[in-house]
């Protein structure tokens, strides 16, 4: 299996206190260790891969707003220091660098990146993102290797409005996300179905646990996968549902990711590119991490 990864990412330095940290990846890595795994780094990603689905003027803003020593704050919790644009672009480009590799070669490919990407919309950053790394991915394997149809499962706590937003009328992608419900950012109820049908949400009461996550993906996610036959799966892998995680309320266990990367294995076709969202407590990281990429090594390799 094939896990993308960079230094770049650690230039991403978060304000104290802030959950999205340097320190992250130093869990996804402590996760990863016991693996046999083939490791590549991220390239940038080009403008006119961003531009798939941001505007221009948004690129060029995000870019003018980053600060020579500091932060510069986006929202009331996303901010960039003076290598956040270069991590994002990173992340995007080692998404990207997934999808060529799994579209030509098949399996699987993890990319150990951030910031996440699945809250920016076209023209906003927020929720901690700034490029929709996902939405972007997706893209590139449509208009650049003239895939027909993509699909994307979301599995992070948090709705990943971005990503939505971002594929709302792109009738070539299937978008499903479970998520916590009510809970930032607010969306992801089951009545945002797409411009074409293509968008499925998932919404989960605080409190619930991996049992209730099971139901919902056997009943709804991984019927509505299986039925669009993708050509490619993205995953939009957060691990903050999480019993431990602090920033929300669902009860999911580690073994929990591992049964997610079966299943979703299973209706993949064959190739399945997961990107790194949220997941805010570090031991839960760690372990939620081995957890999924390991039976997704196994399940590809």
């Amino acid at each position: 299996m094939l896990v993308f990864e960079d230094p770049a990412f650690d230039g991403h330095v978060t304000p104290p206190g802030h959950p999205e940290r340097v320190e992250r990846l130093q869990a996804v890595a402590a996760g990863l260790s016991g693996l046999v795994l083939d490791r590549r780094a991220c390239p940038p990603a080009p403008r006119e891969e961003v531009l798939r689905c941001h505007p221009a003027g948004y690129l060029d803003r995000v870019a003018a707003a980053v600060p020579a020593t500091g932060w510069a704050q986006l929202d009331g919790d996303t901010f960039l220091a003076p290598g956040s644009l270069e991590a994002a672009l990173r992340a995007v480009g080692g998404a990207c660098a997934a999808v060529d590799a799994v579209v030509t070669g098949g399996g699987a490919a993890f990319v150990a990146g951030r910031p996440p990407g699945h809250h920016a919309e076209t023209a906003k950053a927020m929720g901690f993102c700034l490029l929709g790394t996902a939405a972007i991915a997706a893209k590139r394997a449509l208009d650049h290797h003239g895939l027909t149809r993509v699909a994307i499962v979301d599995f992070d706590v948090h709705h990943g409005n971005g990503t939505q937003d971002l594929l709302w009328d792109e009738g070539r992608c299937l978008f499903a996300s479970s998520h916590q419900m009510p809970l930032y950012p607010g969306t992801g109820g089951a009545d945002e179905r797409g411009a074409h049908g293509q968008i499925l949400n998932l919404p989960l009461r605080g409190g619930s646990d991996g049992a209730a996550m099971r139901r919902g993906y056997e009943q709804m996610i991984l019927p509505a996968v299986a039925d669009w036959k993708p050509d490619l799966l993205i995953v939009s892998a957060g691990f903050d549902a999480h019993e431990a995680d602090p920033l929300a309320g669902l009860e999911w266990e580690a073994e929990d990711f591992r049964w997610l990367a079966a299943r979703l294995w299973e209706v993949s076709g064959g190739r399945v590119v997961s990107t790194l969202e949220g997941g805010y407590d570090l031991d839960a990281l760690a372990a939620s991490v081995a957890a999924y990429v390991g039976e997704m090594a196994a399940r590809s390799d």
